[in-house]
C-alpha cells in the first residue's frame, strides 16, 4: 500500500510541473530537449551534454563540469525531468541572472563575445532568428 501512495505523490509532483508552464513554453523546453537529446534515446547523459556543448563551439569542456551537470538531476534526465530541474532554477530566478547565465555558456571566462559570434549563433542554432530579427 505504501509504495502506491510514493508512486502517486511522484505523479502528482511531475504533473504540477506541467502546469507552472504555457503549452508555447513546454514545446520551446521539448525541441530544446530533443536537441541536446543527440542519441535520440529520450535520456540526456554525459555523452548528450559533452555532444551539445560541440555543437555549441565549446570542444575543452571538463569532465568534471560534465559529472556536476548530471549530478544536479534526481536521476535519469527524461523529459519530465529537464522540465522539472527548468521549473526549479526558473521559479526563483532572477530575469538579470538568467540571461547572463546563459550567455556564460559561450563566454565560461568572462572574457566577452564578439557581436559577430552572438549574431552567427542566433542564426544558426536552435529557434534560429532570420537577418532582420537579429
Amino acid at each position: 500500500q505504501a509504495p502506491k501512495k510514493a508512486k502517486k505523490r511522484t505523479e502528482g509532483a511531475n504533473s504540477n510541473v506541467f502546469s507552472m508552464f504555457e503549452q508555447a513554453q513546454i514545446q520551446e523546453f521539448k525541441e530544446a530537449f530533443t536537441i541536446m537529446d543527440q542519441n535520440r534515446d529520450g535520456f540526456i547523459d554525459k555523452a548528450d551534454l559533452r555532444d551539445t556543448f560541440a555543437a555549441l563551439g565549446r570542444l575543452n569542456v571538463k569532465n568534471e563540469e560534465i559529472d556536476e551537470m548530471i549530478k544536479e538531476a534526481p536521476g535519469p534526465i527524461n523529459f519530465t525531468v529537464f522540465l522539472t530541474m527548468f521549473g526549479e532554477k526558473l521559479k526563483g530566478a532572477d530575469p538579470e541572472e538568467t540571461i547572463l547565465n546563459a550567455f556564460k555558456v559561450f563566454d565560461p571566462e568572462g572574457k566577452g563575445l564578439k557581436s559577430a559570434y552572438i549574431k552567427e549563433m542566433l542564426m544558426t542554432q536552435g529557434e534560429r532568428f532570420s537577418q532582420e530579427e537579429v
